[in-house]
């Protein structure tokens, strides 16, 4: 273990009792987002198939299923134990696949089938990764999160590469269809890894007092829209809100500008380009995420590091505004998801290790979510009224974005700030309290 230990530390800052913790929490993530990656070039590659308005109805459908899906979490995590809760919720996805792969074998109509399978890839594309870290931030403490949280996003990077490689591999030889049961397979492998790491939190980091004044397995309690009350009571929760809309803004934009140069082609070949950008994404987000996002938190200050992202995509959409060209889209495309997976993201979840359990897993999912869907939705109505409506081109949706870039740098900035003043007064208050005998 020591030396297991000595060299995970090359690439974080990791103490002997947290190693078969954090490559748990490593391997959870890599099969999760491996799963997602081999299904994302699927559900993407229909998209070429619908004009803007139908995909910005879909993306309508998917916010409207994101906000029923959260309200139905949000009851069950008032109603069932954490510890049965989340593994749960990866079996559920993992027979949902096997589903799917059956309709496409036995129904004759396939378009309404197509469009249920990318409303239901674009929920759980949200949701198995809301839930994986609202579960991290309550394993970890905050000072374990903000050493290990950047370590353990890069197994979502290393899942980012198996998974488009395997796509890519296989649907020229099998088709798409196959693909859905070997994403089944894999998230069907998180619920006893889930329970694993249950046990571990307790016997190896010893953080059964972190579930924040509940036990550390019972159920949180409350209503089934509690987590949508405790947003809009937060000031805190709002500005993360606030932060991830500015995220989709600039997001929706640059797919739809993808979409529409892939129509020409056809559906393998699509799938086959999509996989290949995930593929060149997260070999190089794996490198950051490992080596360099958590020795940036840790030194740099989550200001900096919430602010960095922002700020290189002012740069880029300034540089599209003045040449509007392909390249250089699809560049500044392939530079924002690899800061979002490698840095903002983990940032983003350090933010969680400050508020309570039921904050966690009742809040989170419709930030993460219900908010991020709701972006999405807007957004896309935005860019087809832009586009189709104002008849505006790439540059001039560039400089609106570049605005938009501004105000994401801000938050992310204040959110960082707040986060620091909020640790202050926990450390002040614990100092200050009495020694219990």
């Amino acid at each position: 273990m020591h030396s297991l230990q000595r060299i995970l530390a090359r690439a974080c800052d990791i103490e002997t009792n947290e190693v078969r913790s954090t490559l748990a929490s490593f391997g959870l993530v890599l099969i999760l987002m491996g799963s997602y990656y081999i299904l994302r070039p699927v559900r993407d590659a229909m998209a070429s198939n619908w004009t803007d308005a139908e995909v910005s109805w879909l993306w309508t459908c998917t916010f409207i299923c994101s906000t029923l899906a959260v309200s139905l979490y949000g009851a069950a995590v008032a109603r069932v134990s954490i510890h049965r809760l989340v593994p749960s919720v990866y079996a559920l996805f993992a027979a949902s696949f096997a589903l799917f792969y059956l309709g496409t074998q036995t129904l004759v109509e396939q378009e309404l089938l197509d469009k249920t399978f990318y409303v239901w890839v674009s929920l759980f594309s949200l949701f198995h990764i809301s839930v994986f870290w609202s579960f991290m931030a309550d394993t970890f403490s905050r000072p374990q999160a903000t050493r290990l949280f950047g370590f353990i996003g890069a197994g979502a990077s290393i899942g980012g590469i198996g998974g488009p490689a395997l796509a890519t591999l296989l649907v020229g030889d099998l088709g798409t269809d196959p693909l859905l049961l070997v994403a089944a397979a894999l998230v069907a492998l998180a619920p006893p890894l889930v329970i694993w790491l249950q046990q571990l939190k307790r016997s190896d980091l010893h953080n059964e007092k972190h579930s924040a004044n509940s036990a550390a397995f019972d159920n949180i309690g409350g209503g089934a829209l509690a987590g949508f009350s405790e947003f809009l009571q937060s000031r805190y929760l709002l500005m993360i809100g606030l932060f991830i809309f500015f995220y989709t803004f600039i997001g929706s934009f640059a797919y739809f500008e993808l979409k529409n140069l892939l129509v020409d082609y056809d559906g393998a070949a699509r799938t086959q380009i999509w996989a290949s950008m995930d593929l060149v994404v997260n070999i190089f987000t794996v490198v950051v995420g490992a080596f360099a996002t958590g020795r940036i938190a840790k030194h740099l200050g989550l200001p900096f590091t919430l602010a960095s992202i922002p700020v290189l995509m002012f740069g880029g959409m300034l540089m599209l505004a003045v040449t509007p060209v392909v390249a250089v889209a699809v560049a500044m495309q392939i530079v924002r998801r690899i800061g979002n997976y490698a840095i903002s993201r983990p940032a983003r979840e350090i933010l969680f290790t400050a508020v309570d359990r039921e904050t966690r897993f009742k809040a989170k999912p419709v930030i993460d979510i219900v908010i991020y869907r709701g972006g999405d939705m807007l957004n896309a109505w935005a860019f087809t009224a832009l586009t189709q409506g104002l008849g505006l081109g790439m540059a001039a949706v560039a400089v609106v974005g570049a605005g938009v870039a501004v105000l994401w740098a801000a938050t992310g900035a204040y959110l960082g700030r707040q986060f620091n003043i909020m640790r202050s007064e926990e450390e002040d208050a614990a100092n200050s309290s009495p020694a219990v005998k």
